[in-house]
């Protein structure tokens, strides 16, 4: 069979566009060549039932994660914007810091809010303990206490001088001392005296010291109630300082039940620290001395932990860098005297938490070099929480002090990108991978080769001109453009929606034209982008024609030899693919072994040739062998080829 060599090749004529350049065109604003992506990504993104995650598959090139962004961005903009979400701290479990979620914007408001709150807390108690009201009434308690005291003691003391004895106050606590002519009785004197005095003295003594005792648990409650008069009068002057400036707040998120709670228990955790409010100059300023608390305000602020106030929209958020941490969120730590401590405050956001309510773009080869991120995402699917956790934590490597952070509630669409390849291996292999991702995005790397499509390519080369701000393309440019595409597509009737490559065609050809000073683009400075890029990558193929040339490679291109034909062999350097002309012998010869393809006993066929070699030994067999056994022995092989 004979094919002519005009038909070869497609021409595509610049009299078929009816523009001179493509600055003449409106420049394209949808997807082309990609209905069938098109129409599963609308499908995908309507559905809001579980799973219905998508994910993009098809070749690099074919414009998958551009076409994500854009499309999503577009839809995304008329949508909610989700709710911003804090961190606060658990009064009642330190360990498990509360999520509260605001309106958009709003819970910065209540983050300065509240760091307002605590300036005016960290001004207003200290002073109000300072006051000269607060040390009038601390020591008039104190007085009353030991007025009372002083009473009870005096009125023992007298009730002892008329017993005959002393009390004193030693460094053992109080004792009762005998008197003789209101003097202390000696240890001699006392041991001279009769037995029925010093038995007398004794019990008198004894009666004294139950009285004694009655006086001091009388003293001990009247200091206990002078401590307590006095904690209540710092909770009173506490309660008189924060509660106005705490009410203000409670008073204007009284819709939201859960910050009236917190500040609710900001007022209760003020009055049980009273100590700290208190505290001298002095010592704050010199904590290794006067040991103190951790600053007990730390606890009264706001972690604002995913802010939407500038979102526009459902968020789309692009994550390159899919590792756990970057997609569920960490909890940090400090170091303070050789400890690692952590608090509500260094809970960290990731790009998951980032997207609730959007959208979350991720590359599937990505992810995957990650087992922990891609066993912790199907989680969060399933689940419809994101729970931040370090890894540590979780597998119990780190012996730290850790926090369980209440988890976050769910609503948003991951899209995966990746070639079929991934996909194919996932779905087979993975069957949470067929629960939560129902939707195939298919994008194909061809499209007919119509009129049409020729005006949606120029479209396409007009604006990205324009986005470049590069020269535009005349017809001719367009037209060779167009080869380029069928060729890329590897059939006249169709063109090649690898854009990326088509793109980097244009880039190149408007370089050219730009160093000519050129007006437009044209057909000259597309072929010589082609030719240039094609010079930067056959060196190879150029040895090889020279080795033919100087007939180091032999191949005969006039006349007929027996067994012997010429076949051309793909060499395929990666950025570059050229063909090897090779000439190809076969040999006959008596024997029984059949059909022998020597590149495969040496393991240097590949499976298409060896598939080939088979085929032709069925037809063989078909042709020669229907009514007697074949008897034959061939050996067929490439000449000069020694490497695979």
């Amino acid at each position: 069979m004979r094919v002519s060599v005009d038909k070869l090749r497609r021409r595509c004529k610049p009299e078929e566009f009816n523009f001179s350049c493509t600055a003449e065109v409106m420049p394209l604003k949808d997807f082309i060549g990609q209905e069938r992506a098109v129409k599963a990504m609308q499908f995908g993104l309507v559905m809001r039932a579980p799973g219905y995650n998508l994910y993009l598959a098809g070749p690099t090139g074919t414009g998958k994660s551009t076409y994500a962004e854009e499309v999503l961005k577009q839809i995304a903009k008329d949508g909610p914007v989700p709710d911003d979400w804090c961190y606060l701290h658990n009064f009642t479990n330190h360990s498990q810091p509360v999520a509260v979620s605001f309106p958009s914007g709003q819970g910065l408001i209540f983050k300065n809010d509240m760091q307002e709150l605590i300036n005016d807390l960290r001004t207003s108690l200290p002073k109000a303990f300072e006051g000269a009201d607060y040390e009038q009434n601390k020591q008039a308690i104190f007085n009353s206490a030991e007025q009372q005291i002083q009473q009870s003691l005096d009125k023992m003391r007298q009730e002892a001088l008329e017993a005959g004895f002393n009390l004193k106050y030693g460094p053992s606590g109080f004792v009762f001392i005998p008197l003789k002519d209101n003097k202390p009785l000696s240890q001699e004197e006392f041991e001279a005296m009769p037995f029925e005095e010093k038995s007398k003295l004794e019990k008198q003594a004894l009666e004294l010291h139950h009285k004694l005792e009655e006086v001091l648990v009388n003293k001990r409650v009247l200091e206990k109630n002078a401590q307590e008069r006095i904690q209540e009068l710092d909770k009173q002057i506490a309660g008189y300082a924060a509660a106005p400036l705490v009410q203000r707040l409670i008073e204007k998120y009284n819709s939201f039940p859960d910050i009236v709670y917190f500040l609710n228990k900001i007022l209760e955790d003020i009055t049980s620290h009273l100590e700290y409010f208190k505290t001298k100059d002095t010592e704050r300023s010199m904590p290794f001395l006067f040991p103190l608390p951790d600053d007990i305000f730390t606890r009264y602020k706001v972690n604002l932990f995913v802010n939407n106030a500038q979102t526009i929209g459902r968020p789309v958020v692009i994550e390159s860098s899919p590792h756990y941490y970057n997609l569920f969120g960490k909890t940090e730590y400090r170091s303070i005297m050789g400890n690692l401590i952590t608090d509500f405050a260094m809970i960290k956001a990731g790009a998951v938490h980032q997207a609730n309510g959007g959208y979350l773009i991720i590359q599937a080869k990505d992810i995957l070099l990650d087992p922990f991120a891609w066993d912790a995402l199907k989680k969060a699917l399933k689940n419809k929480q994101a729970v931040v956790e370090n890894i540590g934590e979780k597998y119990h490597l780190t012996p730290t002090v850790s926090l369980r952070p209440q988890p976050i509630p769910l609503n948003f669409k991951v899209i995966l990108i990746g070639n079929h390849y991934l996909y194919h291996l996932l779905y087979a292999l993975d069957e949470d991978f067929r629960k939560f991702f129902k939707v195939k995005v298919d994008f194909d790397t061809e499209m007919p080769n119509t009129p049409e499509n020729l005006n949606l390519y120029a479209a396409y080369i007009g604006a990205i001109c324009q986005k470049e701000n590069f020269k535009h393309f005349d017809r001719s440019g367009m037209a060779e453009l167009i080869e380029f595409g069928s060729r890329l597509a590897g059939n006249q009737n169709k063109l090649s929606t690898r854009f990326n490559e088509v793109c980097e065609i244009i880039y190149e050809a408007a370089a050219w034209a730009e160093t000519e000073d050129a007006t437009l683009v044209t057909d000259q400075y597309v072929r010589k982008a082609i030719e240039e890029r094609v010079y930067r990558s056959n060196r190879i193929e150029e040895k090889i024609q020279e080795m033919i040339v100087q007939e180091k490679i032999l191949i005969d291109t006039e006349g007929e030899v027996t067994g012997q034909v010429n076949g051309l062999s793909i060499l395929d350097m990666g950025d570059y693919a050229f063909a090897r002309p090779s000439r190809i012998t076969a040999k006959t010869f008596m024997g029984q072994e059949g059909v022998v393809n020597i590149e495969r006993e040496s393991k240097m066929s590949g499976n298409i040739h060896s598939k080939g070699i088979l085929t032709l030994v069925g037809f063989l067999g078909e042709r020669f062998a229907q009514d007697k056994p074949l008897r034959l022995s061939a050996r067929l092989t490439f000449e000069q080829l020694y490497e695979t």
